[in-house]
């Protein structure tokens, strides 16, 4: 899975379902345990709903004390030219509350203003 492109795993898993009448989900949550199913239920999900998956992740490195700067970056400055308007649009679905809001929240300084940049909210 880690070397097909998003298209090619797309096509997999619908062929899967037609063959074996389950979905690649169901199949791998009951062959499957510990860190390899969730490795392979990331990529699963990463490919079938990637704005999804990129806003719980957003949500995860702000929620509870400290924020994960590593990972809030990373995901905002790769999204930020491929589908970031996608991923806020969820994560303010999902959290009843927009991405920027919770940048301005849990950031300060020019890291604030460099993110909110991206985010679209100078």
């Amino acid at each position: 899975m880690a070397h097909a492109s998003f298209d090619q795993l797309e096509i997999v898993f619908e062929e899967y379902k037609k063959l074996s009448g389950q979905t690649i989900e169901q199949a791998m949550k009951s062959e499957l345990s510990g860190e390899l199913y969730d490795a392979l239920s990331a990529i699963v999900e990463c490919v079938q709903m990637a704005p999804h998956f990129f806003a719980k992740r957003l949500h995860k490195a702000m929620d509870g004390a400290g924020t994960d700067d590593e990972k809030l970056i990373r995901i905002i400055v790769s999204r930020s030219e491929i589908d970031l308007q996608n991923v806020k649009d969820e994560f303010e679905q999902m959290y009843n509350k927009t991405l920027l809001s919770a940048v301005r929240n849990e950031c300060s300084g020019d890291y604030k203003r460099a993110l909110c940049a991206l985010i679209g909210g100078a």
